[in-house]
């Protein structure tokens, strides 16, 4: 039996392949943090060809992908998907992704991570961040039970025959349950989370019936009874995926950059990838050819057979990617040059095993990395060890070991800051993970930590403005748990005041490539559907991508007038105007970048007179009751207006028509509930509470009770802390109005009842930060 090779390389997704699945010889899924799952058809095998097409496109990563095979009523399959938006997606292959999905399963409060099919095709099992797992019926699409009892996120689950479901967990327990969720059994022995599952064929020579994998880096192979009858040890990181082929091998997939082939118990082959993090591995039951989805965006498949492997030119370079790569030398911990032996170890000494690394000290004085492949008996270069330090340049020492950063983290008020640890060799959602775990903190943490790592670690501030800061702890967003650099003194300082917000938020994190590449496609699609009319033409798709390139620049040069900015804004106008509703979500997101990269979008006034705002009306975004993505995004264009000089006097001047549209828009049942639109609102009347407050007119007093009115309507009824907090901050920062503030804290109290909303909050809430501004609120009423 040969080596796998290289069979292609897919690529088109724009962020880290998350999941993938390989139901067929004929085609593969991929998702992506991205938010698209995609559909990668076999054109030719000699050479292997793929073509792609978007199966889904969501608003939120997306983690968990499975197949379910075809039936007599879904003859082509359905692919379901499920992520960071909490929705289980279930799609006909063929349907393009503007059109409506076969369903939409809800019922996790948090990401879902993992998800699986019956054998015979009657049930859906998800789980999730929020510590449960689901059984879904197919066909009637509900939820026919929980699965309770975890302690922790389901980070995989195997519907191992109709009657047996298993579950895996970051509490270290795999568990068994029927289809009615009565818990089976509960099998202890891993020594930290587990993290993928997968079925061991029948004859496997361990006897085992699946096996599991987990952060220590461990495959354990099990009975359905518990019983462990096998290890396999080789990676030396976390493990995130496992699948079995048809041969009766494993495969796996995990955080040292392989995937590996187990016979036995023994490893047979690796096969390192030029990428940080292997999240995904399936195989094909049909062929036995692999496909893998890892942080580089690539997907690839792989192949034992010959006639299904790359042309020798493009195994190279693959491998010549992987020699060439990077390796942090975190992930291979400490390295004494001097005593690493010279290129001539590699002739004379033969390796002991597969997947074996050894350290080579060049000629030159860096170190490589070289792994020994036991099928081709030679030791193969997969890379080259770097130092990897933080900002300041400097290692620092925690718990006798060296870290890029070393971050305080402040969790509750009169106790000292914990310690977060990070190396840029790793991944920041499995950094955030162990700190949750260690320090036994809430799983709703987990996004938190992780964006706090990943901002900090590109030199910016959480927080972050257009604005001039004072220097210190910036207390928006995620302060009051997090104070990155600061030293642990016997004493902790006290919590900074939050009110009055004296600064301008907006939300203009984006990925423009993704966008251009939407509106082509959609574009494509308009044409082939017959509507020329009002498709681009190729001098505006130029128009586009001249746009998306000046958009990219630095926020400095992005501000500078150009045609780019003018011809674009004419361009987005178009986009949000005449191309029908359904398709004019990424539009309406390259508007939103517009309002705060230029002064041009508010100094813009069309044939009518109209300016965004009145366009945006005429539009008919806000009326839409079906479609509250597009709502939300027209929000934060309003938001985004702010952060120019212009943009704050075309949102004040416009004050009554803004404020009309978002009470007609929130008016319906699904926009009310939904998180980010809420988010999007309180951050545009945190703007406008700035405004009145900083640069005060004979209005304000009138413009500040009409947003308090609504604002503790928000506190009153979100159930979400981000949203909470933002309604919090606009309405305190509203009660510190000089020129008329009497008159605004008296209504808080005794027309609007601020203070029986606050209960609610403080009742629903336990997050330092919400405590904190809420006591400062109450004090401005006292």
């Amino acid at each position: 039996m040969g080596d796998y090779k290289l069979s292609a390389s897919l690529e088109g997704h724009s962020d880290d392949v998350r999941s993938v699945a390989f139901p067929h010889p004929d085609f593969v899924l991929s998702a992506s943090r991205d938010a698209t799952v995609r559909l990668w058809k076999l054109l030719s095998n000699t050479p292997p060809q793929y073509d792609d097409s978007i199966s889904s496109h969501g608003t939120a990563f997306i983690n968990a992908l499975t197949y379910l095979q075809p039936t007599s009523e879904y003859p082509e399959g359905l692919i379901i998907s499920g992520g960071k938006d909490t929705i289980i997606e279930v799609r006909q292959p063929a349907k393009k992704p503007e059109e409506n999905a076969d369903a939409l399963l809800l019922g996790h409060s948090h990401n879902v991570c993992t998800l699986d099919v019956d054998p015979e095709g009657h049930y859906i099992v998800s789980g999730g961040w929020d510590g449960q797992a689901r059984i879904w019926s197919v066909g009637k699409w509900v939820c026919e039970s929980v699965l309770e009892g975890h302690e922790g996120s389901v980070w995989a689950v195997l519907a191992y025959t109709k009657d047996i479901i298993i579950t895996a967990c970051a509490d270290m327990f795999i568990r068994v349950f029927g289809p009615s969720g009565k818990l089976v059994r509960t099998i202890r022995g891993n020594t930290d989370v587990v993290r993928a599952l997968c079925r061991v064929p029948n004859y496997h020579p361990s006897g085992a019936q699946f096996a599991s994998a987990s952060n220590d880096g461990i495959i354990r192979l099990w009975t359905l009874e518990g019983r462990q009858v096998g290890e396999l040890l080789g990676h030396d990181s976390f493990i995130y995926s496992l699948a079995s082929l048809p041969s009766g091998e494993l495969v796996s997939s995990g955080e040292d950059r392989t995937i590996r082939i187990w016979r036995s118990n023994q490893c047979v082959q690796t096969i390192t990838h030029p990428a940080i993090s292997v999240w995904g591995v399936a195989a094909c039951g049909e062929n036995g050819d692999i496909v893998s989805g890892a942080s580089d965006r690539i997907v690839r498949v792989f192949s034992r057979d010959k006639e299904r492997q790359a042309e020798p030119e493009v195994i190279q370079i693959f491998e010549d990617s992987v020699k060439s790569s990077s390796i942090p030398q975190q992930a291979v911990g400490d390295v004494n040059k001097e005593k690493l032996p010279g290129p001539e170890f590699l002739q004379k000494k033969s390796g002991t095993k597969e997947g074996q690394v050894v350290m080579i000290r060049e000629e030159d004085g860096s170190v490589t990395a070289h792994q020994w492949s036991q099928g081709m008996q030679q030791w193969v270069n997969v890379g080259t060890v770097v130092d990897a330090v933080g900002s300041s340049g400097k290692k620092k020492e925690y718990l006798g070991k060296d870290y890029d950063y070393v971050f305080d983290v402040d969790i509750e008020d009169g106790k000292p800051p914990l310690k977060l640890p990070y190396n840029l060799s790793q991944n920041p959602y499995e950094a955030a993970t162990k700190f949750i775990q260690e320090n036994e903190l809430p799983i709703s943490y987990l996004d938190q930590v992780a964006n706090f790592i990943t901002t900090n670690i590109q030199g910016a501030t959480i927080g972050q403005s257009s604005q001039s800061q004072p220097p210190g702890p910036d207390p928006w967003g995620t302060e009051h748990r997090y104070r990155p650099g600061d030293q642990p003194s016997s004493r902790p300082a006290p919590r900074p005041k939050v009110l009055p917000q004296k600064t301008y938020l907006s939300i203009k994190t984006a990925n423009l490539k993704t966008i251009q590449k939407k509106i082509e496609e959609l574009n494509q699609q308009l044409i082939l559907d017959g509507s020329k009319d009002v498709s681009l033409n190729p001098s505006e798709l130029f128009t586009l991508q001249a746009l998306t390139e000046h958009l990219e620049q630095a926020p400095a040069a992005a501000a500078k007038a150009s045609p780019a900015l003018s011809n674009g804004l004419e361009l987005v106008i178009k986009l949000v105007t005449t191309w029908p509703p359904p398709q004019r979500l990424p539009g309406l997101d390259l508007l939103r970048l517009m309002t705060v990269a230029t002064p041009t979008t508010a100094e813009y006034r069309d044939s009518t007179g109209d300016s965004i705002v009145g366009i945006l009306e005429r539009s008919g975004v806000f009326e839409d009751k079906e479609r509250t993505n597009n709502v939300m995004l027209a929000v934060r264009a309003f938001a985004n207006l702010f952060e120019t000089k212009e943009g704050r006097s075309l949102a004040e001047q416009d004050f009554d028509k803004i404020r009309t549209l978002i009470k007609s828009a929130s008016s319906s049942p699904n926009n009310r509930t939904n998180r980010n639109l809420t988010i999007a609102i309180t951050t545009l009347y945190i703007n406008y509470a700035v405004v009145l407050t900083s640069a005060p007119t004979t209005s304000s007093t009138d413009s500040a009770l009409t947003l308090l009115d609504d604002l503790t309507s928000i506190i009153s009824t979100a159930t979400d802390s981000e949203a909470s907090y933002r309604a919090l901050v606009a309405a305190g920062t509203l009660l510190t109005l000089d020129d008329g503030g009497e008159e605004v804290r008296m209504a808080a109290k005794e027309v609007f009842d601020l203070s029986g909303a606050l209960r609610k909050v403080e009742a629903g809430v336990k997050e330092p930060r919400i405590k904190g501004v809420v006591g400062e609120i109450k004090a401005l009423m006292d």
